[in-house]
């Protein structure tokens, strides 16, 4: 899906050749078939070419696969999901990076949310 999202559209060969250890192309297809069928891509005919578009809005995508990952790995919990991210010892914070978050916490508090 990345690759789609990146791109805007691709062919499978186009998926498999930005992949970095790539699996064999028809299990790149398979994959592809089973985004279609799960509704998360569709496919366009260039020719003889399946051309893959993504459904959904990459923002939109990102927030759905966000609250799964918070639901499955910190049993719903965001508060826990975020300190998992930003007490990582192997990165810590950039300047830059606690000076947006302080942003969005203040605005985030303004909106009474």
């Amino acid at each position: 899906m990345d690759v789609v999202y990146r791109s805007g559209r691709a062919t499978a060969a186009e998926v498999r050749s930005q992949l970095r250890d790539p699996p064999h192309p028809a299990a790149v297809r398979t994959l592809i078939r089973i985004l279609e069928e799960k509704g998360q891509l569709r496919h366009i005919k260039d020719g003889p070419r399946h051309v893959y578009l993504p459904t959904t809005p990459r923002s939109v995508a990102q927030r759905s696969a966000l609250r799964h990952l918070i639901s499955t790995f910190f049993n719903g919990s965001r508060a826990a999901a975020l300190a998992a991210l930003v007490e990582d010892d192997a990165r810590p914070l950039t300047e830059t990076e606690r000076t947006e978050m302080d942003a969005v916490i203040r605005r985030l508090r303004a909106e009474g949310k």
